[in-house]
């Protein structure tokens, strides 16, 4: 079966990533993509944060992607954790991932101290709470790492992630996890640098979309 996989975006920059690693891990998907850059903009600036009006975003954009005949519904920014579980609630018989849900099962079965990185603020805000007790030991921003991105600047995003993980390696964490999917681009860098594994939101999602949707 074709499986048709909605891919809902709230950055720009999580698109290329998602699409690159679904393209070497699942070629036979069929891809979607819905893009509303304004999420994270009108989040950044709120000063309600995640609140009614915010859910009733996601789910119309969840609704329209359902109607196009989606099989699963995979969200690729990491700050908005509450809209997405309400969007889950809509759609119970439907594979609807956060996310970062994914990265989180991979950091749990890890069983070693997990550092997380993030370039996004409002992502540190929230995503810490979704780890089970015990499996993150502290997450670092990674300063100017989302600026030199949105400036084009891609060494220089990678360089300010890798030294992020760095400090968090310095820490004590045994594991790196890339809260977001814009930050992928870096894993390399990052493994590199800090000589730990990492994991990152793409590639740990597309494996637990494959097994909810039955290995095929």
């Amino acid at each position: 079966m074709n499986h048709r996989i909605a891919l809902i975006h709230a950055l720009a920059h999580s698109v290329a990533p998602i699409n690159e690693a679904l393209q070497r891990q699942w070629p036979d998907a069929s891809r979607m993509n819905l893009l509303d850059d304004s999420l994270s903009a009108d989040l950044a600036r709120s000063a309600t944060g995640l609140d009614a009006a915010m859910t009733g975003r996601f789910l119309a954009l969840a609704d329209y992607a359902v109607g196009t005949g989606a099989h699963a519904l995979l969200f690729t920014c990491s700050a908005f954790g509450p809209c997405i579980e309400a969007v889950a609630q809509r759609y119970p018989d439907l594979p609807v991932l956060k996310p970062n849900e994914a990265t989180i099962r991979d950091a749990v079965r890890a069983r070693k101290p997990v550092g997380l990185v993030a370039s996004f603020a409002p992502t540190l805000q929230s995503m810490p709470a979704e780890f089970p007790a015990g499996v993150l030991m502290g997450f670092e921003m990674a300063e100017g790492a989302m600026e030199a991105l949105n400036a084009g600047d891609l060494a220089a995003h990678d360089a300010a992630v890798a030294a992020a993980a760095f400090r968090l390696k310095n820490r004590g964490a045994a594991v790196v996890a890339l809260a977001q999917f814009s930050m992928a681009r870096a894993g390399d860098e990052v493994a590199r640098l800090t000589g730990l594994p990492v994991l990152t939101t793409p590639g740990s999602a597309i494996v637990e979309l494959r097994r909810r949707l039955g290995g095929t």
